[in-house]
């Protein structure tokens, strides 16, 4: 069995906790998808699109690592330790 590889990923939190993640295909449009806080309810919505340039998004642009769950754990999340995002090789 190979071993498992570790990579980071963001995660979308609010109010302490990790966002749901919906998405939605409708018959008639184009899919899209948002990050909704159970708590407060704020939201972020997501529009696909093929992936062709990312010089058009403007200098620095990149393409993220994200986790979406459709039901997050409703626990509090604990802080991150400070080093831990200093060590992110994402950025």
């Amino acid at each position: 069995m190979p071993p498992v590889q570790r990579t980071n990923v963001w995660v979308p939190v609010c109010c302490d906790r990790v966002m749901r993640y919906n998405m939605f295909v409708p018959k008639d449009g184009a899919a899209y998808g948002a990050l909704v806080c159970t708590v407060c309810n704020k939201n972020v919505t997501f529009e696909l699109e093929s992936l062709l340039d990312l010089n058009a998004y403007g200098e620095g642009s990149r393409v993220l690592n994200m986790l979406g769950s459709p039901k997050p754990p409703k626990a509090e999340r604990p802080k991150v330790a400070g080093d831990a995002t200093l060590n992110d090789q994402t950025l």
